[in-house]
């Protein structure tokens, strides 16, 4: 396994371990840098990811390019990116000609069923098409939220979502461990879940003097998960993590179509 990838792990999995959402006990050790070989081992209880992480490269799962598909879609459609291999024992996150259209997954429900047994009340089962091996998909899709909040309403759903789901960001200021960022929060106007108009949020980058991170600067383009700073990223990568969560949220929430006058 690569060490470079269960660095790249932790950055993404740290903020809801320490919440105690998922993984195993004692997320600290997964800011431990030191320490590659045990954040590897613990990356194996983080049972949804993992299941993503061994279906795009059953052979390292912790390649930085695997971790980094999955969290940020480096090498997932929207284009020009596929996953042509149908091999069992190959990564699933080599580039592919620029015209090639977005490609599918049609076997990664197939795979996943028998890992997420008991996985009930979220649309994922019945989501062949638009199933992709990204954390977007296993947020509004895998997750109940969204289908709860298509029934109910619950804005307690849209907060779960909106903290859950990686969100981009982009630093004002440093203040110690934390850091005051603008962020466009998800809004829910009753039949449709969008970004909303930007706001301003504190959250954490560094925690007991640890971070994984080298530091933070005002202008940095960041990634957010629940209230952490995972990493600094590009606009390009900004992007991509947004037009697949858009994704998700139009199959799931789609925009009312307001006729021609």
């Amino acid at each position: 396994m690569s060490d470079l990838g269960a660095l790249l792990f932790a950055r993404y999995a740290y903020p809801p371990n320490e919440l105690g959402y998922c993984g195993p006990a004692g997320a600290e050790a997964l800011l431990r840098s030191d320490l590659p070989g045990e954040i590897a081992r613990r990356a194996r209880a983080f049972e949804g990811a993992w299941a993503y992480l061994s279906y795009l490269n059953p052979a390292d799962p912790l390649d930085p390019a695997v971790v980094s598909a999955y969290s940020v879609a480096d090498t997932l459609p929207s284009s020009p990116f596929a996953f042509p291999s149908s091999s069992p024992s190959a990564s699933r996150t080599s580039p592919s000609p620029p015209d090639r259209p977005a490609p599918e997954f049609p076997d990664l429900l197939s795979y996943l069923r028998p890992r997420f047994v008991g996985q009930h009340g979220g649309t994922w089962e019945s989501a062949a098409g638009r199933a992709i091996p990204h954390h977007s998909f296993h947020v509004f899709e895998v997750y109940p939220w969204a289908a709860l909040l298509k029934r109910t309403g619950n804005p307690t759903a849209v907060s779960v979502l909106d903290r859950c789901r990686i969100r981009t960001g982009k630093v004002l200021f440093v203040r110690g461990e934390t850091a005051a960022v603008t962020s466009r929060p998800l809004v829910w106007d009753g039949a449709t879940l969008s970004q909303g108009p930007e706001r301003e949020e504190e959250v954490a980058w560094s925690a007991g003097g640890r971070s994984l991170l080298e530091g933070l600067s005002p202008g940095d383009r960041v990634a957010l998960h629940w209230d952490w700073v995972c990493d600094v990223i590009t606009e390009e990568q900004a992007s991509r993590i947004e037009s697949l969560e858009e994704r998700q949220r139009r199959a799931l929430f789609p925009e009312s179509v307001i006729p021609p006058v």
